[in-house]
């Protein structure tokens, strides 16, 4: 299932030149996998934060392409390449509206934190079930993001 979503580019978002400020790109991205997650697949993040889990991001790989411009929409899919013990991988893709250019894409590490101790841990068992099930199986064969992106624009 593709989960994707379109947005607007926000005045508040952008730089004098009217570009997308590179910072900004990651909100609307994680912004949109919170939003793709409720949408798609009803797990929302306060009924996960209720549980005793959080994530935290432990890294970051983006590679812009384009600009995203004020009042231009955007469309941003997303996807889980992998779900591990403690941490999970997604990506997250920008496109203009028609979904013909990409804008940026994103690969993100989003370590497992449990709120009750404050540390690092291991999902619980039903999450790595639950989580296992919406991994994107031919993501996982992709070394590296410029390795995914070459493929994507090709």
């Amino acid at each position: 299932m593709e989960l994707k979503t379109c947005y607007k580019v926000r005045f508040t978002d952008c730089d004098p030149f009217k570009h997308l400020n590179n910072s900004a790109y990651i909100d609307y991205m994680l912004n949109a996998r919170e939003d793709h997650l409720a949408q798609f697949h009803d797990i929302k993040m306060t009924d996960l934060y209720a549980k005793g889990l959080g994530w935290m991001v432990s890294h970051h790989e983006i590679v812009y392409l384009k600009p995203a411009i004020y009042d231009e929409t955007v469309c941003i899919q997303s996807a889980l390449i992998k779900a591990q013990d403690d941490a999970l991988q997604v990506e997250m893709i920008m496109f203009n509206e028609g979904q013909t250019q990409i804008k940026a894409i994103l690969h993100t590490k989003f370590t497992h934190v449990n709120l009750a101790t404050g540390k690092r841990d291991n999902h619980p068992d039903w999450f790595m079930q639950l989580a296992l099930g919406f991994e994107d199986k031919a993501l996982q064969s992709y070394a590296s993001v410029k390795e995914r992106l070459a493929v994507l624009l090709k």
